[in-house]
C-alpha cells in the first residue's frame, strides 16, 4: 500500500512539471496505482504516439524513483539501527508478506486489462492499431477541484448554520387550530338527515346525576309539628312526637270538603249582604225600596231596582233577561242618554248584573261600544254574559275577571268598576260574523229533563257529554243561524294574545264558531219563498232536546228545525186559520216543565199553544188582548198552567189553564209608565211560592212585582191536569 501511494504521488508531480504542446492528456490510475492509458484529443483528429509519451513519462518517474529509492534507503538504515533485534525479525516477515501481494497484484492487473481491451468495439481497435491492449479510466482533476470547492462552501455553510441555529430559539407558546371538527355520533347524523321535519326534541331528566355518596355523619332527625294563632280550640298546637308514630297526626288531621266549604262560603256572603242591606234600609229611608205600597192589583208586594244612579240616569231599558240556574241574578239592558252629561259613559251602552236580593245597587256594570240588542248568561252558571248588538258583532263579559283589569270611575264619592267586554267578534271573525243584527242569543245546553221524549228523537249521552259544556246560538234577521263554542282558556296572557285579536289582555274566556245554518232556505217550502223571503225574529231551544229549535217569523208562522236532524216533522207550526199571514211572531216560550208544548204571542194579539209533534196549535185565542200586539210572553217558574202576557199598551194578563182555559184570570193595565218588556222571576225548587215578574218602564224603572199565591202556589196533579185538558182540546 505504500509503493501504491508513492506511485500517485509521483504522479501528480509529473503532472504539474510536463507540458505537452500537441495537446492535453489526461491520466488515470487503476484502484492498485497502476498506471493507465489514456487518449489524446485534438480538433483535428492527430493522435500521437501514445507509447513514446509514456516513455517519456516513465523516464520522469524513475529519476524520481531513484532519488527517493536514495532517501529511503537511507531513512531505512537509520531505522533500523534503532529498532531492536527482537523486533527486526517481525519487519522483515512484514515486509516479505508486502513484497509478495504486490508481485501477486503486479501479475494478474495486466490479464485484466488485456480482458477490458478486448470487450471495446473494433473501430476504435481500427483507428489505434499501435496502442497498446491496455486501456484505463479519464481523470478529472478540475471536476475534482470544483468538488472540493463545493464540499469546502458547504461544510463553511453547515459550519455557520450551525452556530446560528444556537442564536435562533422558535417560541411554540401561542398556537392554535384552524379547523376543529369533531366526530359526528350517530344520533347527530340521524338527526341531520331525519330529524329537520315534522319532529320536535324534548329533554328529559334521567335522573343520572343524583348520585349517593357516604359520609362520616350522623342523620339529623327531624319532626313536623303544626301551630295555630289565634287558637281555635284548646288544641292549638301538635305533631308527632316522634319519626316512627304517625297516629296523632292521623288523629289531628282535619277532614275538609273544600267544595262543600265553597258553597257556603258562597251562600253566607249571600245571606250576609242582604242582612246588611236590610240594615241599611232600616237606618236610611231613602234606600227603602221595598217599603213602597203596591199599586198593583195582581201582586202582593214589590220593590224596584235602584236605577237612580248617576250613570243610568235617562237611559230607557229595552231587554231583560233571568238566569236559567241562579233565578235571582237579572240583567238590563240600558240605551243612550237622552241628554249628554259630562260622564264618559255617555256614548256607551250599558249591562247591568243584579242580585235581585239586593236591589240597592247592580253586582256588576259592563260597557259596550255598540247598541246591544239581546243578552243571556251562561247555562251552567251565571258567570258568563253573551250578548247580540246591532251592527252583528258577539261580545262575551267574564264576572269572575280582577276588578284591577277593567276602568275604574268615581262618581258621588263611589267607586265603579265598568268592565269591558272580554272577547268580541266584532272585526275579528268578519268572514264567519253576522252581517245584519243579532235579534235572539240563546245557550245551547244539554237535556236536563229525564221525562218521556213524546215521539222526538233524542241525542245519546255520548253525543251530549261530547265536547264543551255549553254552545251558544245567535240568529241575525236574515235568517242566519251561528253556533260557537265557549272555550275557556288554561293560560292567562296579560300582553295580549297575537292570535286572538278579540281577546282582551289577561282574558281567557272566547267564542269559536262551530257551524252556521241559513234558515230561510234549510226550514221554508219552496211555494212560501216564492213570495217573499220570511224573516226570523226569535229563536228558542226544546228543554228537553236541545237539539230542537223553534223560530218566529214575519209571516204568522212558526219554523221547525233541528241541528243534527236534517228532516223534522212537522216543519211548519200554523195558526188555525191555515197559511201565512203578515202577522209577526212577537215571542215564543217553551214550557219549563219538560213538556214538548210552547206559546206563540203574535202582534194581531193572538196567543197559540203548540205541541211539537202537531202542524195547528192546540189552543188558540183570538182577540185575547183586544187587538193589541203581545210584546212578551212567558210560563210560569212555579205552575205549569200559568203563563204570563205583556201586550203593547202596558197591560200585563195572567192565564191560569185550570181555572179557565177561555180567557185570562186577571188583567192589570200600568198606565202610569209604559212598560217596555217583561220577565217572569221564580224559584220553582223551592215550595215557598216565590213568583215574581220584572217589569222595564220607559222611565228606566224596573219594578219587581212579587204575584198573589193563588198564581204562585203549585197545585196538586196540576201537571196531569193541564195533560188531560190538552188531550181534550184535540
Amino acid at each position: 500500500m505504500k509503493g501504491v501511494q508513492q506511485i500517485k504521488e509521483r504522479a501528480l508531480k509529473g503532472k504539474k512539471k510536463r507540458t505537452r504542446a500537441k495537446g492535453n492528456t489526461k491520466v488515470n490510475m487503476c484502484q492498485h496505482g497502476n498506471l493507465c492509458r489514456g487518449k489524446k484529443e485534438t480538433s483535428d483528429n492527430y493522435l500521437t504516439n501514445y507509447e513514446d509519451d509514456f516513455e517519456d513519462y516513465v523516464d520522469d518517474f524513475d529519476d524520481d524513483d531513484d532519488e527517493d529509492n536514495d532517501s529511503e534507503a537511507r531513512d531505512s538504515e537509520e531505522r533500523l539501527r534503532e529498532i531492536p533485534v527482537s523486533k527486526k525479525s517481525e519487519i522483515e516477515e512484514i515486509q516479505r508478506a508486502i513484497n509478495a501481494e504486490n508481485e501477486r497484484i503486479g501479475t494478474l492487473l495486466p490479464k485484466q486489462i488485456q480482458k477490458e481491451h478486448e470487450k471495446e468495439p473494433n473501430m476504435e481497435r481500427q483507428d489505434s492499431p499501435a496502442r497498446g491492449s491496455l486501456c484505463g479510466m479519464f481523470m478529472d482533476f478540475e471536476t475534482a477541484n470544483q468538488r472540493q470547492s463545493n464540499r469546502n462552501m458547504a461544510s463553511k455553510q453547515k459550519k455557520r448554520s450551525s452556530e446560528l441555529l444556537r442564536l435562533i430559539d422558535l417560541d411554540f407558546s401561542v398556537s392554535f387550530s384552524l379547523l376543529d371538527l369533531p366526530p359526528v355520533n350517530e344520533y347527530d347524523m340521524y338527526i341531520r338527515n331525519f330529524g329537520k321535519t315534522n319532529t320536535k326534541q324534548a329533554y328529559v331528566q334521567s335522573n343520572e346525576d343524583n348520585l349517593e355518596r357516604d359520609v362520616q355523619t350522623d342523620e339529623i332527625e327531624t319532626l313536623e309539628k303544626w301551630t295555630q294563632h289565634p287558637g281555635d280550640s284548646i288544641l292549638v298546637s301538635g305533631g308527632p312526637r316522634s319519626s316512627n308514630d304517625v297516629s296523632i297526626d292521623i288523629a289531628v288531621t282535619p277532614k275538609i270538603d273544600s267544595q262543600r266549604l265553597t258553597n257556603f262560603l258562597r251562600s253566607a256572603c249571600q245571606v250576609i249582604a242582604v242582612l246588611l242591606e236590610e240594615d241599611r234600609v232600616a237606618t236610611q229611608p231613602r234606600w227603602n225600596l221595598r217599603s213602597r205600597q203596591t199599586s198593583l192589583s195582581i201582586s202582593d208586594s214589590c220593590f224596584q231596582l235602584n236605577t237612580n244612579l248617576p250613570f243610568l240616569h235617562g237611559r230607557k231599558v229595552s231587554c231583560l233577561h233571568v238566569s236559567q240556574v241562579q233565578r235571582q241574578a237579572l240583567l238590563s239592558v240600558h240605551g243612550l242618554p237622552e241628554k249628554p252629561g259630562a260622564i264618559q259613559l255617555d256614548r256607551k251602552y250599558i249591562v247591568c248584573v243584579w242580585n235581585v236580593w239586593q236591589p240597592s245597587s247592580p253586582q256588576k256594570v259592563l260597557v259596550c261600544e255598540a247598541e246591544v240588542s239581546c243578552c243571556c248568561f251562561s247555562p251552567s252558571k251565571a258567570t258568563l254574559v253573551f250578548a247580540g248588538t246591532m251592527d252583528g258583532s258577539l261580545v262575551v263579559w267574564d264576572l269572575r275577571e280582577d276588578s284591577r283589569m277593567h276602568h275604574c270611575i268615581k262618581l258621588n264619592e263611589t267607586d265603579w268598576i265598568f268592565r269591558a267586554p272580554t272577547f268580541s267578534t266584532d272585526g275579528v271573525l268578519s268572514s264567519l260574523n253576522h252581517t245584519y243584527p243579532v235579534l235572539a242569543i240563546e245557550p245551547v245546553s244539554t237535556s236536563v229533563y229525564k221525562e218521556q221524549n213524546y215521539g222526538l228523537s233524542h241525542l245519546s249521552s255520548q253525543e251530549e257529554m261530547s265536547g264543551l259544556s255549553f254552545q251558544i246560538a245567535s240568529m241575525d234577521e236574515n235568517g242566519t243561524l251561528n253556533l260557537w263554542v265557549a272555550v275557556e282558556l288554561q293560560k292567562v296572557d296579560l300582553a295580549g294574545s297575537q292570535s286572538d285579536l278579540g281577546l282582551i289582555p289577561g282574558g281567557k274566556v272566547k267564542l269559536v264558531h262551530s257551524s252556521t245554518v241559513q234558515l230561510n232556505s234549510s226550514l221554508f217550502p219552496k211555494d212560501i219563498l216564492c213570495l217573499r223571503t220570511p224573516q226570523t225574529l226569535n229563536i228558542k231551544f226544546l228543554p228537553s232536546n236541545p237539539n230542537h229549535f223553534i223560530v218566529g217569523t214575519d209571516i204568522g208562522v212558526v219554523s221547525h228545525g233541528a241541528r243534527h236532524d236534517l228532516r223534522v216533522p212537522p216543519k211548519l207550526f200554523k195558526p188555525q186559520q191555515g197559511g201565512p199571514r203578515p202577522i209577526r211572531a212577537n215571542a215564543v216560550d217553551f214550557s219549563p216543565f219538560g213538556k214538548p208544548i210552547f206559546l206563540v204571542g203574535c202582534s194581531d194579539g193572538s196567543i197559540r199553544l203548540h205541541q211539537m209533534t202537531s202542524e195547528h196549535p192546540l189552543i188558540q185565542w183570538n182577540d185575547s188582548t183586544n187587538g193589541q200586539p203581545v210584546i212578551a210572553l212567558q210560563w210560569a217558574l212555579t205552575r205549569p198552567a200559568v203563563f204570563f202576557v205583556l201586550d203593547a199598551s202596558s197591560c200585563v194578563y195572567i192565564w191560569d189553564l185550570l181555572e179557565n182555559d177561555l180567557c185570562p184570570v186577571a188583567k192589570q193595565i200600568i198606565q202610569s209608565d209604559k212598560v217596555m218588556t217583561m220577565v217572569v222571576l221564580g224559584e220553582p225548587e223551592k215550595t215557598n211560592g216565590l213568583l215574581g215578574i220584572a217589569l222595564a218602564k220607559q222611565s228606566g224603572i224596573i219594578d219587581i212585582q212579587y204575584v198573589k199565591k193563588r198564581w204562585a202556589l203549585p197545585q196538586s196533579e196540576e201537571s196531569e191536569k193541564l195533560l188531560l185538558l190538552l188531550q181534550q182540546s184535540l
